[in-house]
């Protein structure tokens, strides 16, 4: 319990002010926050509420997507936001291929030179970019870093603290060459999330995952992976599942608890 952190999306609709007050009498002291309900309830009072709750929040989700025209200003807003929320880790998606194009290749080195430009801003907020690569099927519209391979190449041309990457488990489960990796990474690793994998994938796939224990990952070989990799911050699970969401807050947040602690 000391290390478990709600992640927001997985009660969308679970109104923050609620959702905050629920974390709290459930004894859970950490939350990561996403920038739309962030925004529509306001940056300020966001990051008010909770730090007068006494909840810390671990990650902002989500940045990235540099296929877009104003990525560079989107992008730096993002990090002023993580800033005024106090967490020190963004998360990055990098977005898909431009509209039109085939070149995964150029979306990937532009990946690399978008986070590049972003690192000064980043530094001097304190704010860590933590590269998430997606499971290849969201390489064509949602990311094109799609292997801890490619993540790393990109986090090693900066310095440890400034550039990461994110574990999460739904995204890499897949891999039978990434717990190796994963226990050599050291402080690389920005930021552990947990997502099971569940069959058959709704359509668009998006809202495909299952609460830990509910599908094929190992998440106990996760777990072993990060430990040996020497890290010991939060463990975030981050579910979206169209079903789930259909529930009241305070009966996710319980499963999501039970199924953290099973694992």
């Amino acid at each position: 319990m000391s290390r478990f952190s709600f992640n927001q999306i997985t009660a969308k609709h679970w109104e923050l002010t609620e959702m905050v007050k629920g974390l709290v009498d459930a004894g859970v002291d950490k939350v990561a926050l996403w920038r739309e309900p962030v925004a529509e309830y306001g940056l300020e009072r966001s990051a008010a509420l909770v730090r007068d709750a006494g909840l810390s929040v671990t990650t902002l989700c989500r940045s990235g997507f540099f296929q877009l025209d104003g990525w560079f200003d989107e992008n730096r807003r993002a990090i002023d936001e993580a800033f005024e929320l106090k967490t020190r880790v963004l998360v990055l998606v990098s977005g898909g291929l431009p509209e039109g194009s085939k070149d995964i290749a150029g979306a990937r080195a532009h990946v690399a030179d978008a986070i590049a430009q972003l690192v000064p801003h980043a530094a001097a907020a304190g704010v860590t970019l933590a590269i998430e690569p997606l499971h290849p099927m969201y390489a064509a519209d949602r990311c094109v870093i799609n292997t801890w391979d490619q993540a790393m190449a990109i986090a090693e041309q900066h310095p440890v603290g400034q550039v990461g990457v994110t574990v999460d488990t739904y995204h890499l489960w897949w891999d039978d060459t990434v717990l190796p990796k994963i226990e050599a990474a050291g402080e690389r690793i920005a930021i552990y999330q947990l997502a099971d994998w569940i069959t058959p994938l709704p359509a668009g796939v998006l809202t495909g995952r299952g609460l830990p224990g509910e599908g094929c990952v190992d998440m106990r070989a996760f777990h072993a992976a990060v430990e040996k990799a020497g890290y010991t911050g939060p463990i975030e699970v981050e579910v979206m599942n169209e079903q789930l969401w259909q529930r009241p807050g305070p009966e996710i947040l319980a499963d999501t608890l039970a199924g953290y602690q099973s694992i």
